[in-house]
């Protein structure tokens, strides 16, 4: 093992860090750790990762709760583009907001599907009241 200190130009900066980060044989120091996180350049990036694999979750979760094979490749796929992240990120937030929706609905149907059972019942403890 060798201690590197790397001086990347920022426009390479993702392009580098994601190739050595495919390789797997790299492990990165903090060499600022006094610094704030909010006081870091990239942390508005870091938010926008954060927040999509918070929705990568809530995906999972909810594929899970309704027990469907999920996909698991045996290989790490490669770092998106940063473009292709912009794309990822609507694509997340589409979903994101579908299936909110849609458990929102299916909440409503469930309660209006037991007030109406409940109605349904009542009618039919009434009519047998009525009938006798």
């Amino acid at each position: 093992m060798t201690l590197c200190q790397l001086f990347l130009q920022p426009d390479a900066a993702y392009s580098c860090i994601s190739e050595l980060g495919e390789l797997g044989i790299v492990q990165f120091r903090d060499l600022n750790p006094n610094v704030n996180a909010f006081q870091r350049k990239y942390v508005n990036e870091v938010r926008r990762c954060e927040e999509m694999e918070r929705k990568l979750r809530f995906l999972e979760t909810e594929i899970k709760k309704d027990e469907l094979p999920i996909y698991d490749p045996e290989d790490n796929p490669d770092a998106p583009k940063p473009r292709e992240m912009i794309d990822l990120e609507a694509t997340f937030e589409k979903l994101d907001h579908e299936l909110k929706e849609i458990n929102t609905n299916a909440d409503a149907l469930l309660r209006n599907f037991n007030e109406l059972t409940e109605l349904k019942h009542n009618l039919t403890m009434t009519q047998s009241f009525f009938d006798d």
